[in-house]
């Protein structure tokens, strides 16, 4: 069977939500995601920094109007627009209307997998750019959605070419879930050793002001100095594999130097996502961002953790109000508890094969994520037989 050519509108329901006020919101209850939130889970991070609707709103809805169920799919519509998502069996959040495109009902010849490749696809993000409208920020109607026009195999077609490419995603979704296991074990081990004081021998250290003896009170930069990147633009970029890292929760493009070398700790200077903790386990070429690395400490791991129990304190150094931004001077500037040396050692000799597990890992991500790349295009055209 040849190859069809439909629109999107013609082979499932394209929606949104109901639109929820501020007022609306709550502390608990089911979560409420923007953009960002699906992105972390796309990427298989940890969800972080939303709101809430009440359990009894979102039932209401449920019954009015309905609500994602397993298979749909969201397509993030704002910002970083163009990022699919299938809603999954154990699933249960509510999004904000405007951020993200639902698809439901599809038609019983149509594979949701294969119109999430499609998305991933080369064609299916350039043809999502050509509808993007606005100039701050960029965002995908609901219309252009509807009219975006995608060519179809046969069902069998489209499942088998599902099944090949969720083969690479189900390995890479694994390892995902082990360095989350990893990460957290890690920042467990901190929290026992450096906020419950638990650590190694602390039943026999004697407790001096108020804290135990050899630990004083002090500041992140007495441990690790940020230093601030150097900006670089696109269009000085030279063609590499060196991942930039500026404001955003990934690399803003590629360059063929590094100005850091790894273990590197980055944390975004601008934007939406300032603050944000990273670390990376090669060499990047910091940007818009403040860093720390193996030159600047030798306790990466150790500050690492630290700043992700400090991640309230983190947002809190935002300064602007239409483009925040967080310094260097001022992660430097944080106030900590200091432990004594030997014991950072201790902890960078317990909490290293967490981090090496995590880099094999990360690395095995990122040859699979190269292998399905390869093929995707080739699948999505015909140009591979299946």
């Amino acid at each position: 069977m040849a190859w069809q050519k439909v629109k999107l509108g013609d082979i499932a329901i394209v929606t949104s939500s109901k639109r929820f006020h501020l007022s609306e919101r709550s502390d608990s209850g089911v979560p409420f995601y923007c953009s960002k939130q699906i992105i972390q889970k796309v990427r298989g991070e940890l969800v972080s920094d939303y709101d809430y609707i009440r359990e009894e709103f979102y039932e209401n809805v449920k019954k009015q109007y309905g609500v994602p169920e397993p298979g749909d799919l969201l397509i993030t519509t704002r910002g970083s627009y163009g990022v699919p998502y299938i809603y999954k069996d154990n699933d249960k959040f509510y999004f904000a209307d405007g951020n993200l495109t639902w698809l439901k009902d599809f038609k019983e010849d149509i594979d949701v997998r294969f119109l999430y490749y499609w998305i991933c696809s080369y064609e299916g993000q350039k043809k999502i750019d050509a509808i993007a409208k606005g100039t701050a920020q960029k965002a995908v109607t609901i219309d252009g959605i509807k009219n975006l026009e995608i060519s179809v195999p046969s069902f069998k077609t489209q499942k088998r070419i599902a099944d090949i490419l969720s083969a690479y995603d189900d390995l890479i979704e694994n390892n995902q879930k082990q360095i989350k296991l990893l990460e957290e074990a890690a920042q467990r081990l901190y929290k026992q050793w450096f906020i419950d004081l638990r650590y190694p021998g602390h039943e026999t250290t004697k407790i001096v002001d108020g804290l135990p003896k050899g630990w004083r009170k002090g500041i992140v930069g007495e441990i690790a100095e940020f230093k601030r990147g150097k900006v670089i633009t696109k269009a000085q970029v030279a063609e590499g594999n060196v991942p930039v890292v500026a404001g955003g929760l990934e690399p803003a493009y590629y360059h063929n130097t590094a100005n850091t070398t790894a273990p590197v700790i980055t944390v975004s200077g601008s934007g939406a996502n300032a603050g944000f903790a990273q670390l990376y386990n090669e060499n990047v070429f910091a940007s818009d961002c403040s860093f720390a690395d193996i030159n600047t400490t030798p306790y990466v791991y150790f500050v690492y953790c630290l700043l992700k129990d400090k991640k309230t304190e983190l947002d809190s150094l935002q300064k602007g109000a239409a483009q925040p931004h967080v310094y260097a001077k001022d992660i430097n500037a944080l106030a900590t508890l200091i432990p004594p040396e030997e014991m950072l050692k201790l902890y960078t000799k317990y909490a290293s094969p967490y981090f090496e597990k995590i880099k094999a890992l990360k690395e095995q991500i990122k040859n699979l994520t190269q292998s399905r790349d390869r093929l995707l295009p080739k699948l999505m055209n015909g140009e591979l037989d299946v």
